[in-house]
């Protein structure tokens, strides 16, 4: 008790106290005055969350953490002036989702601005309110931007990057894996810990109730430094674990293949832009040369096939740039072969608007990756989110620029509705400082 105060005195919510691991947290609540302290605090029901995402142009997700087994729980939204309120579906909080639920708005309009409540049992919990746009018709034209990066290790002090992303209002925000570090797979306990002090901060808090957030994991939030897990699917046993609990930490459109064949990928769109999300982990296999897996590639390949977006944004938890951790096999560089398969195939079938995203190298830069016979591959690199270690910028060829002084992350600026569509990517450090730009035209990535 006399830690728990000191440190809610020195900033911790009080809610962190109430998360968990619950079951490490067994004895405080459990202490003499402890009930008596709850009361005072009065912390809402609502423990983590808001979490928006999986929005299209018709309809959003919204992530909650209840503080114990709760029925009931929904969610209402409505365009400010209009009268129309959108009921979302109804869910349950268990311990066996760690009390986690995800409620389901649908029959939205597009690109309308939406504010919202959570309700348990009808009635209003006024201090937990979310909001968020929909998106434009899909495949219509439209301008937007999109923030993106990995390496969110917990550094308080740095937790102030939140706001700063928050300030530049992006339709999405891109986890692109390291979101937090947990290097523990056989421990759900550690799992839990890691999520639980991210979740409860509240400049994430603020930031996730009104930008929708879409995540892949890499090394650090799945298994350990570099890991290669193998093709198998129940192989280590702890691989099912481990997506379970991402699963009840985010609110993805998809998740992989679903039960048969787990993993993190998925696609979603803005408009005519679409966005390939890959998963790095589940069935790396550096002896069969594969790092995405039979499934996951067929998927990827005949989703850029059948794509008639403007831009097709390729997101891979580690970089496709030759070269870009000297020495190491854990980037695309271990996967030649299977690199070399998607490159071609965005060759041969012709598919204009192709780039690439990625995390990993504790930096942000912007690369690109010449081919013989066409256009360079363009691919923009930012994963030192919260982080405090720090790469520097290694001079690969075709490196266009790099920085690594501060906390930083990448931004994606689209205008489609242009004769020539275009994207800028921008480096914008944690004192919302811009270092870098570039613009990238459609007719800089035809086939």
């Amino acid at each position: 008790m006399e830690k728990a105060r000191a440190a809610v005195t020195a900033g911790l919510p009080f809610e962190r106290l109430l998360a968990g691991p619950r079951e490490l947290l067994v004895k405080l609540h459990e202490a003499p005055g402890f009930a008596e302290w709850r009361a005072e605090k009065k912390p809402s029901r609502i423990i983590h969350g808001p979490m928006v995402g999986a929005v299209t142009d018709g309809g959003a997700s919204i992530w909650l953490r209840l503080g114990g087994e709760i029925k009931n729980i929904s969610a209402k939204a409505s365009v400010p002036m209009m009268s129309r309120v959108h009921e979302s579906t109804v869910a349950h909080a268990t311990a066996e989702n760690d009390f986690t639920v995800v409620l389901k708005l649908s029959d939205l309009s597009a690109g309308l601005p939406y504010q919202g409540n959570i309700y348990i049992d009808g009635e209003l919990i006024d201090r937990e309110s979310f909001g968020f746009t929909t998106y434009p018709a899909s495949g219509d034209s439209s301008k937007f931007s999109v923030a993106f990066g990995g390496g969110a290790g917990f550094v308080p002090e740095w937790e102030r990057m939140w706001d700063t992303i928050g300030n530049h209002q992006p339709s999405a925000l891109l986890l692109l894996g390291d979101n937090v570090y947990i290097d523990d797979p056989t421990h759900s306990v550690t799992n839990h810990y890691c999520y639980s002090r991210r979740q409860s901060r509240p400049e994430w808090r603020k930031l996730i109730s009104t930008t929708p957030v879409y995540s892949i994991y890499d090394d650090h939030d799945f298994g350990k430094n570099d890991c290669v897990p193998g093709p198998e699917i129940e192989s280590p046993a702890w691989k099912r674990q481990v997506w379970n609990i991402f699963r009840q930490n985010w609110v993805n459109p998809s998740y992989g293949g679903g039960e048969a064949n787990p993993g993190c990928w998925y696609d979603f769109s803005i408009g005519d832009v679409q966005f390939f999300m890959l998963d790095g982990r589940y069935y790396r296999d550096l002896k069969g040369g594969s790092m995405l897996g039979p499934v996951q590639k067929k998927w990827l390949l005949d989703g850029l096939s059948k794509s008639e977006a403007t831009f097709k944004v390729i997101a891979s938890p580690v970089p496709f740039t030759a070269k870009i951790k000297p020495g190491s096999k854990d980037p695309w560089d271990g996967y030649p072969e299977e690199r070399e398969e998607i490159f071609s195939h965005i060759e041969s079938n012709k598919i204009d608007g192709a780039f690439l995203i990625a995390a990993d190298r504790h930096r942000t830069d912007l690369r690109k990756t010449s081919r013989p016979n066409g256009p360079a591959f363009y691919e923009f690199e930012s994963s030192r989110l919260t982080n405090r270690h720090t790469h520097s910028v290694v001079k690969t060829e075709g490196l266009i620029w790099g920085y690594s002084e501060k906390c930083s992350f990448g931004l994606m600026e689209f205008d489609t509705t242009l004769e020539m569509p275009k994207v800028t990517f921008k480096c914008i450090d944690i004192d919302d400082q811009e270092h870098h730009s570039h613009v990238l035209n459609l007719s800089d990535t035809e086939r």
